[in-house]
């Protein structure tokens, strides 16, 4: 089956983006993993299929490029919306994912942004193998420990470090994605506080590796400064492929702004 595709970015990380809404499309995990390879497919940190909805706007639904399924993806909920309210000529939307009900605006200047709802702090929540307090999780790996931990619809632990730049990521990420606290693997953030209002950031993904840009990791990341007293409500988290503005209003909703792009369309081979 050839199906239309839309290849999208938000700050570089990229998407496949699918429309299943008028027919379902079949997506096996060996299709998945075909489109997601950068030298023989198309290329892609996580696939989103636009599906239909009853109680929103739109389902939108995630996989990584191992083909495994994400509860919760930020850049990529922001590139749905973005094609959505311009086809509906709409400001707002509705949105359903597996990680929840969302909400996504149009800003001006092409930016656009998305309520990503409350963080959720508890052990189970995340989820950890264990109960313990969720600011100070003992997992550790070179150069780095004492991990704060949240899910977004998606788990993430975060650690603060004083430099990005010392740190082997790809060697350290992957063990710190599968460690055994982790039951469901976890969304690994690396963070430097760079000022109160403002955060660097670098996230080893889950099921995708190292991205240019993780928007639920940058939502994480904010949440867990505050937590942690480092950083107020609101700031600018830079990420490798340029910056998202992350705030968390006062009844907990994490809202995510940044751009979105199109780089190209076409058409793949499922099934």
């Amino acid at each position: 089956m050839r199906v239309p595709f839309r290849k999208m970015h938000g700050l570089g990380n990229d998407f496949v983006v699918l429309d299943a809404r008028k027919s379902a499309l079949a997506l096996p995990v060996d299709s998945i993993r075909q489109v997601g390879d950068r030298h023989r497919g198309v290329g892609f940190d996580q696939l989103v299929t636009l599906e239909r909805a009853e109680d929103a706007d739109v389902f939108i639904r995630f996989h990584n490029s191992d083909g495994s399924e994400a509860g919760a993806c930020g850049n990529g909920t922001r590139c749905a919306a973005s094609l959505v309210l311009d086809e509906l000529g709409r400001d707002f939307i509705t949105i359903r994912t597996p990680g929840g009900q969302l909400s996504a605006e149009r800003l001006p200047g092409g930016i656009f942004r998305v309520d990503m709802g409350p963080p959720r702090l508890g052990w189970a929540d995340v989820p950890l193998a264990r109960e313990m307090d969720t600011l100070h999780v003992p997992v550790s790996a070179e150069g780095v420990s004492d991990a704060a931990c949240l899910s977004m619809g998606n788990p993430h632990a975060t650690f603060f470090v004083p430099d990005l730049d010392a740190l082997d990521i790809p060697r350290i990420g992957p063990a710190l994605e599968h460690d055994p606290l982790f039951p469901r693997r976890a969304n690994i953030g690396f963070v430097q506080v760079m000022a109160p209002d403002h955060l660097k950031l670098v996230v080893w993904e889950r099921g995708a590796g190292l991205t240019l840009a993780c928007g639920s990791g940058a939502c994480a990341a904010l949440v867990n400064a505050r937590r942690r007293g480092l950083v107020g409500a609101r700031a600018t988290v830079t990420v490798p492929g340029g910056d998202l503005v992350i705030e968390q209003r006062e009844d907990g909703h994490v809202l995510m702004s940044g751009p979105v792009a199109t780089a190209f369309t076409g058409e793949i081979e499922l099934g």
